[in-house]
């Protein structure tokens, strides 16, 4: 374990992040994943409950380039950047081979139709018993149930931070198993409504400016990242 601004990141890859959770789903073990950026560590340190909420997650990976340089700085280096969409995507390759279930949650009506429609075609055998849009209520106890009556192996949670933590960490006991994990914008990414950066970008750990020059209106969120590298450091120094 690695911590980072007090929040608990697990220090692990991503090959052995994913054979953990294949052998929870053969033991229908409930497990929350937690993706977390450097944005998410920076709301947890304003939210207590949020922090003691993503905490408790099962699993809490660095989601965020920002997160490994932390982990540099403060002496204690995570082995491995794991991207959300890379792990939600991994999921989804293992589960065709296994035939696993899945249900999807988040994002407009027709962003998440064209993202089902996307992943039913690459990975034909996967088992997608279901998906609803976010613009629902979705804290409704009705939508849980038909949810949970479904058994998915794998529930994906596209609704952004930090609405898609709250609703797992409330919905999880309602279900007897499956790997809950929020994915953001993963979902659009999926439905072709935005473009991930290429793999060029990302081995300059450049995605977070070309999903700004995408979306300028992100700015103001980008501003957390330098207030988020100078807290890091204090703590270095403090220690």
């Amino acid at each position: 374990m690695v911590s980072v601004l007090n929040v608990d990141f697990v220090s692990i890859s991503l090959d052995k992040l994913v054979i953990e959770l294949s052998k929870r789903i053969k033991l229908s073990q409930k497990t929350f994943i937690v993706t977390a950026n450097p944005e998410i560590v920076m709301y947890g340190n304003k939210d207590s409950d949020y922090l003691k909420m993503i905490n408790s997650a099962d699993y809490v990976i660095a989601d965020g380039y920002g997160i490994i340089l932390a982990s540099k700085i403060l002496g204690n280096e995570l082995p491995e950047r794991i991207a959300g969409f890379d792990l939600m995507n991994t999921l989804l390759a293992k589960g065709n081979e296994e035939k696993w279930s899945v249900y999807f949650l988040g994002a407009k009506e027709e962003v998440i139709d064209k993202a089902v429609k996307n992943i039913q075609d690459q990975y034909p055998d996967l088992n997608i018993v279901g998906w609803q849009n976010g613009y629902v209520d979705v804290h409704s106890e009705e939508l849980k149930k038909n949810i949970a009556s479904k058994n998915p192996d794998l529930i994906f949670v596209g609704l952004g931070f930090p609405k898609q933590e709250k609703w797992i960490a409330e919905s999880i006991p309602l279900f007897n198993k499956g790997i809950f994990m929020g994915v953001g914008g993963s979902f659009d990414v999926w439905a072709g409504a935005v473009k991930r950066a290429p793999e060029s970008w990302q081995k300059l750990h450049l995605e977070w400016l070309y999903r700004l020059l995408q979306e300028p209106k992100r700015w103001r969120r980008m501003t957390v990242l330098p207030i988020f590298v100078l807290k890091v450091v204090k703590e270095r120094f403090k220690n």
